[in-house]
């Protein structure tokens, strides 16, 4: 198929795409139970918002967002706040896709100043992952074991449709495995973001281009599909 026949096809979807993504409805918490509630924040970290090789503005912006709403939640008696960050092996195998980022002990791994500088962040859960899933290998499965009575779960970070994806969608279906209908997966766009390459950078680079708007609006409405909750905000 051709590049232009592709986009003429498409258009009619992607015209729909980008209306139903603005206009994504506003979450109220009335009715979340806080104890039953924890929030999941994928890789907001130095290396993917202000410094190494994979650094984007467009995840450093997510951040005071993200940081409402942490602050929202645990003044509304959320307590669990968990944190999966890459702190990659210095031999990852996912550098062959990504490059070298992230590795354990370097100020690239290290948690975001403005999430450590909250007062509550002493209570922060922190599982390090050595790949693009947070429940691979972190241990976060069997915190989640251990905490049967989750119910609603937020899930902020980057990239929209790896990292994210990836959360959001393991916690789906392991909420569907156990036939957990009460079960929410929540993912508030505003607190999401994926990085952009333009195909010339891409080209230039010798790596594989990544449209950062395109991608965001496909995975967010992808996660929709599955049966995750897409949110605009929570007020």
């Amino acid at each position: 198929m051709k590049a232009t026949s592709l986009i003429t096809k498409s258009e009619p979807f992607l015209t729909w795409l980008v209306s139903w993504k603005n206009a994504l409805p506003t979450l109220n918490l009335d009715g979340i139970n806080p104890e039953r509630t924890m929030l999941l924040s994928s890789d907001l970290i130095r290396g993917f918002c202000t410094e190494g090789p994979l650094a984007s503005s467009r995840i450093q912006g997510i951040v005071p967002e993200v940081v409402k709403l942490f602050n929202v939640l645990h003044k509304r008696g959320v307590r669990h706040f968990i944190l999966t960050q890459d702190a990659h092996d210095e031999t990852a195998a996912e550098f062959d896709a990504y490059g070298a980022h992230c590795v354990a002990g370097t100020r690239e791994s290290e948690t975001i100043p403005e999430l450590v500088v909250l007062p509550y962040s002493e209570t922060f859960i922190t599982f390090p992952k050595n790949s693009i899933s947070s429940t691979l290998g972190t241990g976060l499965n069997k915190w989640l074991d251990a905490h049967p009575a989750l119910e609603t779960f937020f899930i902020v970070g980057d990239c929209t449709d790896i990292c994210i994806y990836e959360a959001a969608l393991d916690l789906r279906l392991r909420a569907n495995v156990a036939k957990r209908r009460e079960a929410r997966v929540i993912v508030p766009a505003d607190c999401v973001q994926t990085y952009d390459m333009p195909v010339e950078k891409a080209l230039e680079l010798g790596t594989l281009p990544h449209d950062g708007d395109l991608l965001h609006h496909i995975f967010l409405y992808q996660m929709a599909l599955n049966g995750i909750e897409i949110v605009a905000h929570v007020a």
